[in-house]
Order: structure tokens, then C-alpha cells, then sequence
């Protein structure tokens, strides 16, 4: 392993428990356990599941001109960004965005969380914490901020599942409390015990936790920011707790099928260097109700108004679990041998499948008594020219051909959105 890539606070815990190690963006992450990835995948959608998300990097941005400085640098209007009603951010709530260059291409994903109006903590992938701090520090001018990288300073677990909110509910000091009035993007307290609003989310043993109501597969849970030394206390607290209720602990094999089902994006892989426009994810741009402009000012606007050489992404269904691997050597053909475009994501969801042409769950009961669910190919392609839903492709590697569908949601009855009062009875 090069001497270079980092470990989380649970490497130990991991290589201790069998799981299967890899390179991820720097850090040597769990991919798998000894149950394997559709094991994990499963309990997910049916119980719970335990990730370590450590690499996740964590920056705050402080002073009076925070809100401003993000206003430049992040995608979402903040200003107009909270439910139907588009009110703006407010303390104790999140979104997710992105960070473009001025050539309109993403540098990173993140969500925004706003402590107060004059303190907001940026959440980003692995390995971009200094990337993102940088931006932030080169655009700071008259905005009057600060900025600190937390990367490597925090642990972070995600709890995702149906039964997120009774596991975690047996190691909060205050269950009730923190749940209440919690709806999804919405998080409590700190990890900083000297902040004032660490105490609106605590563990028995007082340790200070920011709880959110987010996560990265499309399900029902949380993820929990807590100091690197309470992370392994944390993780196995949540596994002993959990047992009555199927926990299990999860690798990156399986959040990656999850979150594909749940049509969401990897950073660097389903978007990067090309113009962020026409594709799944358009909500994370400040669109005007007529759809032809934006909502404010931010960094790379002029280039998405209007992109050199764009490109379309799509998220794609396939017939049967068979994948084709993204990489050198693999296309998207149209039905006549036409090269179209490139593979981004091509992964199973292994609880899905096909009824009279219609895309049904194992676990929602929507799919008829009797049928057997293997599992669907999915994930995202990037095409040069645009294409409908329903729209036939062929995925090839050379050696193997799949036919998928271009569609615009792929796992049906997802929970993420539930209302918490539906999940902690």
C-alpha cells in the first residue's frame, strides 16, 4: 500500500473484521465484508447499514460575509432554496451544490450547512478539502471570511436504513428531542463541545455530535460528524445497538450501487471536467421559473449559459443484472453500431427489477407475488447529443453488448424523504 494514502479512525476496526481494503480517493476505505456486497446493499433498504465516511472532508467558513462568499462560489442560490416555497437557508438546515470553475466544470460536490448566519461548515469529498479552501480563499476579496480546513480533523459515520432512526435513538442522550422537528437536510447540534448548539445533539455519554438528516444512498438515515478519538466508540456503540435490528456494517461497493439506484452522482466520475448542464442533477443550478437564466451571480455561470461542446447525461436501467465497466474501451452505441458516448456509472441494484416493462422493488411490494428479482444494471452515460426517455442504448466494452433504457428515476420507493415521525415509531 503506498505510504501515502491515508487511513480513517475505523482502519483498524476494519482490517479486524475481514473487510476487503482499496484505494479511494486517498484513503484505504472498506469495500465489502465477509457478507458481501448485495448483503450490504439489502440491509440497507431493509433495516440498516453502517458506513465509515471519514475521508469526507470538512471546512467552515465563518465571518459576515460567509453567506456572500458561498453566494460567489457554490451553485445553489441560498437565498431561495428551502422546499416548494423556495425561503432561504436558514440555521439548522443543508443543501447540496456544487463548486464550478470559470469554464463551468464541477470541481467538487458538497453540501452547505448553516450554523447561523455568519457560520456555515461545507462538507466535500475525499481528498478536496484544500482544493475547496483554496477556491474559498481566492474569492474571498471583500467578502470578510474565514476559512478552515477540518480535513483529517473529524470522523464522520453514516447510519442509513428504515430502522436509522431506532438503532441511533438507543445511544442519544436525547432521542425524542433530537428527532423532533426534523425534516430531510435538516441537522442538530456541533462537534464542538464549545459551540452553543453542541447540546442539541448528544450521545449518553455526553459526547457532542452534529447529527444531519442526509446521506448518499437514497434511504431514510443520518450521518454523524464526531471527534476523530469518538469515532471507533461510535461505530461500535451503533453495532451493538443495532443488533436487535439487522445492522450491518457496509463498504463502498455497495453505497455506490445504492446510490446509482437512487440516481445520485459521484463526484469526478458522473460529473468533472466538462459543462455542468443537461443532465439529472439540474436542481443544483439557480434556474429562473422560465428556465433560461439564473437566480444570481456565481463562478462559471456565463460558461453553463452557454457551454462549448456540451455533452448530455442520462441515467440508464438495464434488462438484467450483466454490467459493462466504465473505462477505456467502453461506449454507449445507439441500436444501429453508432457511437454515441461514454459509460460514467454501470453498477446493480440488486433489489430492482421488471414487471410488464415497469421497474419494481423487492422491498416496496410493488412487485408482483412469485417474481424472482435479480437485480438491474444502472448508472449514467454521457452522450453527445440528447436523447428521450424510454430511448434504447447499447453499452459495449468491446467483448459485451447490454441494451438499457434512458429513464429518469431508476429505484422506486425510496425513503429518504419519509417524514420522521413514519420512522421512529
Amino acid at each position: 500500500m503506498d505510504s501515502k494514502v491515508k487511513r480513517t479512525p475505523l482502519y483498524a476496526w476494519h482490517c479486524a473484521h475481514q473487510a476487503n481494503m482499496a484505494d479511494f480517493g486517498g484513503y484505504e476505505m472498506p469495500l465489502w465484508y465477509a457478507g458481501g456486497t448485495r448483503e450490504e446493499h439489502m440491509a440497507v433498504l431493509t433495516r440498516a447499514g453502517l458506513f465509515d465516511t471519514s475521508h469526507m472532508a470538512v471546512i467552515l467558513v465563518e465571518g459576515g460575509g460567509a453567506f456572500s462568499l458561498l453566494q460567489t462560489c457554490f451553485t445553489k442560490d441560498l437565498s431561495r432554496c428551502i422546499g416548494k416555497d423556495q425561503a432561504p437557508l436558514m440555521a439548522g438546515r443543508a443543501v447540496y451544490g456544487v463548486f464550478l470553475n470559470e469554464k463551468g466544470h464541477v470541481i467538487d460536490d458538497a453540501l452547505v450547512y448553516m450554523m447561523d448566519e455568519t457560520h456555515f461548515m461545507v462538507c466535500v469529498n475525499a481528498g478536496m478539502g484544500s482544493v475547496i479552501a483554496s477556491e474559498l480563499e481566492a474569492h474571498v476579496g471583500s467578502h470578510l471570511s474565514t476559512i478552515t480546513d477540518f480535513t483529517d480533523c473529524l470522523g464522520k459515520i453514516d447510519i442509513q436504513g428504515p430502522q436509522a432512526a431506532r438503532v441511533l435513538g438507543q445511544i442519544l442522550e436525547n432521542p425524542e428531542s433530537a428527532f423532533d422537528k426534523m425534516p430531510y437536510f435538516s441537522f442538530k447540534g456541533h462537534f464542538d463541545s464549545r459551540s452553543s448548539q453542541a447540546g442539541a445533539a448528544r450521545l449518553k455519554d455526553k459526547t457532542p455530535i452534529l447529527l444531519s438528516r442526509t446521506g448518499y444512498t437514497g434511504e431514510f438515515g443520518f450521518e454523524i460528524f464526531v471527534s476523530p478519538e469518538k469515532c471507533e466508540p461510535v461505530w461500535t456503540a451503533l453495532l451493538e445497538a443495532g443488533k436487535p435490528f439487522g445492522i450491518k456494517p457496509c463498504g463502498l461497493a455497495s453505497r455506490d450501487s445504492l446510490r446509482a439506484g437512487a440516481v445520485l452522482p459521484l463526484s469526478h466520475q458522473d460529473i468533472g471536467a466538462w459543462s455542468f448542464v443537461n443532465h439529472p442533477w439540474e436542481m443544483t443550478l439557480p434556474w429562473d421559473e422560465e428556465g433560461k437564466g439564473f437566480t444570481k451571480a456565481f463562478r462559471g455561470r456565463e460558461a453553463i449559459l452557454a457551454p462549448e461542446n456540451p455533452f448530455w447525461t442520462f441515467a440508464f436501467a438495464g434488462f438484467d443484472p450483466r454490467k459493462v465497466p466504465a473505462g477505456e474501451g467502453s461506449m454507449v452505441l445507439d441500436e444501429g453500431g453508432e457511437t454515441l458516448g461514454e459509460i460514467l456509472t454501470c453498477t446493480t441494484d440488486v433489489s430492482i427489477g421488471r414487471h410488464e416493462g415497469t421497474i419494481v422493488s423487492s422491498v416496496t411490494g410493488d412487485a408482483p407475488e412469485g417474481a424472482k428479482i435479480r437485480g438491474l444494471s444502472c448508472g449514467f452515460v454521457k452522450l453527445d447529443r440528447p436523447v428521450s426517455p424510454g430511448s434504447l442504448v447499447v453499452l459495449s466494452d468491446g467483448k459485451r453488448k447490454i441494451k438499457v433504457e434512458i429513464v429518469t428515476d431508476i429505484r422506486p420507493g425510496r425513503t429518504a424523504r419519509r417524514p420522521m415521525a413514519r420512522m421512529v415509531v
